[in-house]
């Protein structure tokens, strides 16, 4: 299969190129930088130049290729305060590769959050839609769009994607708050908990839904369906050599920045139905396993 991948050469795409590689598709890889285009290169996928303000252009690769996996999303632009042009623009790209794909009956695979799957607190299951999360919107396209001849699925990430190929995702961010702060901080008890998944993990699950996920599924990439955020914190500090304690509710802007909504909520995550149905099954090491190893404490 030659498959087009948004954000080829991203955390998550890093990781998931090479595994289609491997699984002998041809991949040609959306980049927006000439380093990005080495990268792939490098690796033996193709190269296609742009960005997802390049509607037309995505359009013409979606056409051309067997089928796609949309991971592109304006990072910049949300940790930037953005965060709503950013969907909006996530959901323009959804909207072009769709009306690309439409009566082919080709796959689709694009990414949301569990945060879609419930309200905080209650269980996310790939069958629940919360209204008003985040990327929900283009979740709900691409739904939407199995009706209109295209395959499409959703993965949904946690918000803890681990690896040594995470470089500024959550686990990482914490860190630096840690580091710059002098203390690892929770708030409230602690015990309010953030799903995971190894990145590798999650790009056999982009795979598997390329492949194989019936039109119109959700499915949800999680290991760890709920870590305690006080023993990740605590955790980090003993890899750090810092204390961990709870931060005031009224200092937890100034202390956790960005994060500082997200780090209290309670978001367990539930991935049966995504292992029924693709026979999927995590095989590397779960969060708090990957922090006890040295990639996210080794300063560059």
């Amino acid at each position: 299969m030659h498959v087009f991948v948004t954000g080829a050469s991203g955390h998550l795409g890093s990781a998931l190129v090479p595994d289609l590689l491997a699984a002998g598709h041809r991949v040609t890889g959306l980049a927006r930088s000439d380093a990005s285009a080495a990268a792939l290169t490098a690796i033996g996928a193709d190269v296609r130049r742009g960005d997802l303000d390049d509607l037309d252009g995505l359009r013409a690769a979606a056409a051309a290729a067997d089928g796609v996996v949309h991971l592109a999303f304006k990072h910049e632009a949300m940790l930037g305060g953005d965060y709503a042009g950013a969907m909006a623009d996530d959901l323009k790209a959804v909207r072009a590769l769709v009306e690309a794909l439409a009566g082919t009956d080709k796959p689709l695979v694009g990414t949301g959050g569990t945060g879609g799957g419930a309200a905080p607190g209650q269980l996310s299951l790939e069958t629940r839609v919360a209204p008003g999360a985040p990327r929900t919107e283009a979740e709900q396209a691409l739904v939407a769009a199995a009706a209109d001849g295209v395959r499409t699925s959703v993965v949904r990430l946690p918000p803890v994607v681990h690896s040594p190929l995470d470089r500024h995702g959550f686990v990482p961010t914490l860190i630096r708050t840690a580091r710059a702060t002098g203390t690892s901080g929770y708030l409230g008890d602690g015990t309010n908990r953030w799903p995971a998944v190894h990145t590798l993990d999650a790009a056999r699950l982009y795979r598997l839904a390329l492949e194989h996920a019936p039109a119109g599924t959700r499915l949800h990439a999680v290991d760890d369906e709920g870590v305690p955020f006080r023993e990740i914190a605590e955790r980090i500090g003993i890899r750090l050599g810092l204390p961990t304690a709870p931060v005031p509710e009224a200092d937890a802007p100034a202390h956790f920045s960005f994060l500082s909504l997200l780090v209290p909520l309670d978001l367990p995550a539930s991935a049966e139905a995504t292992r029924t149905l693709l026979d999927w099954h995590p095989t590397h090491p779960g969060l708090l396993d990957d922090l006890d190893q040295d990639h996210y404490f080794t300063e560059d």
